[in-house]
């Protein structure tokens, strides 16, 4: 089989400060403070995560991208876009 396979992300944990994604054997905090897209939605929204490479990971029901090294080093990643 060719091709990278990539493990999904999984939400964790959601609570009124941001959500815990899981990425393999790595679990990531995503504040709602840095991420503000999700701070309005519902936890299906959240839930509903894709991950189409090992550093994409894409929610298709709120149309947010992310880089996982912006949620890894969001202090790298200055710019916030308005919800």
């Amino acid at each position: 089989m060719h091709g990278t396979v990539t493990s999904a992300a999984e939400v964790t944990n959601i609570s009124k400060h941001g959500f815990w994604l899981l990425l393999g054997d790595e679990e990531l905090l995503l504040p709602f403070e840095h991420f503000p897209w999700f701070k309005s939605a519902t936890v299906e929204q959240i839930s509903n995560v894709e991950r189409p490479s090992p550093n994409h990971l894409y929610w298709p029901s709120l149309d947010v991208d992310l880089a996982v090294e912006s949620i890894r080093q969001p202090e790298a990643f200055p710019l916030i876009s308005k919800p």
